[in-house]
């Protein structure tokens, strides 16, 4: 069974950004992963989560988060939802302290007038930011337009801002939140804010019990996308976050399946003899890599969306599978037992050519998955019979372990490249742990009941 998921279509008008300040570094960006992944899964089925959290550390900025100015009883009602998530975005992710307000009579609008006394106001108050915002609802079309600014009070600056077209609604009003705060995260930052992300996963009740489950970035909206008796794998967004592919075993052996998410339709992308899995898009979006047996062993594949235009990329006689594209598309990484153990290889993803090996460490490294930015490729290595998760700078070649083991599995970047999140099994509990890529933030998700397992970060369309 299917279940639409589509999303809100929102217009978007940018105004002129000024030079964004760099107030902080990555470390203190942690602390969004932080918030991220201990709000996520709290709704889903009403469940309470079990956390384990190491290594946190915080640089807070203050921050002045003044009241949208309004006018009508809808507008006031759209606003508190905005003020509620805004304010828990931001607050919760330990990188900004949100100072109490003076009261503001009359409320400041995003088109005041600036000028160096209001700078200097604010800035004796102690922020180093100020956002001011504006609710029109238009009563015909039943739609409220969001307008606002992000002022640097610290070097008088006005940062830009957005004004937000969206109907009347809950949803709606979240929605516009997140987009709210990633803009006031990236101008405050310099880093892509990521709260308008969702996260797709399975839940496993139990082995005829297979949920496919489609949240936003902060747990709330979770829906199911499909419900199978049969397990369901090896999930996969395409680039712009419209689409899933993924394993399905309902016919009776693994098929690769792709998931229109707006109106749920299901197309079959590989159905050949043998077993068809581990898909993974291009970064343009118009190509995947899967794995085929169809000609007696796996070997790594391209077609177009559509399932044509087959090509077989590795040609060796080992067993070649779980390709990750390269961020740009030029190179596939995969998993190769070609020198006696499995290791990762890259080869170009038009084909032909030689491949390369690129881990030399250790006698098991598997499951690459390259970073958006190009600069990490992750790994799921075992070390003294523990299989972890690792990172490797492609520039430096150093690597990192990131996490403990005994079973981590399946990482799967944030789609800033700066987090992962992948499956992990402790004491035969199928859960979720998370991680920074500089390793300084780790976290354990589970539920009480039910299994969490193939995590899959992605965009919003």
């Amino acid at each position: 069974m299917t279940i639409n998921t589509s999303s809100t279509q929102f217009d978007l008008r940018c105004s002129d950004i000024s030079p964004k300040i760099k107030v902080m570094k990555l470390q203190s960006l942690i602390c969004l992963f932080l918030y991220f992944f201990l709000h996520f899964f709290r709704p889903l089925y009403a469940q309470s989560l079990s956390i384990e959290i190491t290594g946190v550390g915080q640089t807070q900025v203050p921050i002045a988060l003044a009241p949208f100015a309004v006018e009508t009883s809808n507008e006031y009602k759209f606003r508190k939802i905005l003020d509620d998530v805004i304010q828990a975005n931001l607050r919760r992710t330990g990188a900004f302290n949100l100072l109490p307000l003076p009261p503001q009579d009359p409320p400041l609008r995003h088109d005041l007038e600036l000028s160096p006394g209001f700078f200097e106001t604010w800035k004796n108050l102690g922020t180093h930011a100020l956002v001011v915002g504006t609710l029109d609802e238009n009563l015909e079309s039943k739609r409220i337009v969001t307008s606002f600014r992000v002022l640097d009070t610290l070097r008088s600056v006005d940062l830009g801002g957005l004004s937000l077209k969206s109907p009347q609604g809950t949803n709606e009003a979240r929605t516009v939140a997140h987009k709210v705060s990633d803009f006031i995260f990236e101008s405050l930052t310099g880093e892509p804010g990521f709260f308008s992300t969702r996260i797709a996963y399975v839940v496993r009740r139990n082995t005829n019990s297979h949920t496919l489950m489609i949240s936003d970035s902060d747990g709330f909206n979770e829906r199911p996308a499909l419900k199978s008796v049969t397990p369901i794998i090896s999930l996969a967004w395409s680039p712009i976050g419209d689409r899933l592919a993924y394993v399905s075993f309902e016919t009776g052996k693994p098929v690769i399946f792709i998931h229109r998410l707006a109106n749920g339709k299901r197309t079959i992308l590989a159905n050949y003899k043998g077993s068809n899995s581990s898909p993974t898009w291009s970064p343009d979006g118009k190509t995947l890599a899967f794995v085929l047996t169809k000609d007696g062993t796996s070997q790594i594949y391209t077609s177009s969306v559509d399932g044509k235009n087959l090509k077989r990329i590795t040609k060796t006689r080992a067993i070649n599978t779980e390709p990750s594209f390269s961020a740009d598309g030029s190179q596939i990484f995969y998993t190769s037992d070609q020198g006696g153990s499995p290791q990762i290889y890259s080869i170009s993803s038009q084909g032909g050519g030689k491949s390369k090996r690129i881990t030399f460490k250790r006698k098991y490294n598997a499951r690459p998955v390259a970073g958006p930015k190009g600069s990490f490729l992750s790994y799921v290595t075992q070390i003294d019979g523990k299989f972890v998760i690792a990172i490797k700078d492609l520039t430096s070649n150093e690597e990192k372990i990131l996490s403990r083991g005994p079973k981590d599995d399946s990482p799967s970047f944030a789609p800033n490249g700066n987090w992962l999140i992948f499956s992990s099994t402790i004491r035969g509990k199928e859960i979720l742990s998370a991680v920074s890529v500089d390793g300084k933030v780790k976290t354990r998700l589970s539920l009480e009941s039910g299994n969490i397992r193939s995590p899959a970060w992605g965009n919003i369309p």
